[in-house]
């Protein structure tokens, strides 16, 4: 099994010990991500609604570097601190993704790192390169 690190300079560096995605053969773990802004490293600030969205282009970014985008991602997994805010998950989730959606987990959590709201990570499947 040969292990290829992603990194991106378009999304949070690690804030810990762990790598921005890791890739296996045609397959991506994608480490959880939160609002952080790239650039200074700090939480955006906004509404959920702001966060989600951040959340979002930070996935972005890691799938690109990747070689896909986010269409790729096949397991979806979504920590938030508080569910009420999954009704604005839904709807912002729908101007990131088209059907075929991925799978998907929601789970409450008592708390995420930097006190944010919210956090997700993927698992995404690539589409052989004569399909890219």
């Amino acid at each position: 099994m040969q292990k290829e690190i992603i990194y991106t300079d378009s999304a949070p560096q690690a804030i810990g010990t762990y790598s921005q995605a890791i890739k296996v053969g045609s397959t991506v773990y994608l480490s959880g991500q939160i609002p952080l802004d790239p650039e200074t490293m700090t939480i955006i600030e906004g509404d959920i609604s702001a966060h989600i969205k951040r959340v979002f282009d930070n996935l972005t970014a890691v799938t690109q570097a990747a070689g896909g985008d986010l269409q790729d991602i096949v397991k979806l997994n979504i920590f938030l601190t508080d569910l009420s805010h999954f009704p604005i998950v839904n709807e912002i989730m729908g101007e990131y993704f088209t059907q075929p959606y991925p799978a998907r987990a929601a789970v409450g959590v008592a708390a995420l790192p930097k006190g944010v709201g919210i956090e997700m990570d993927a698992i995404m499947e690539l589409k052989p390169a004569e399909y890219h």
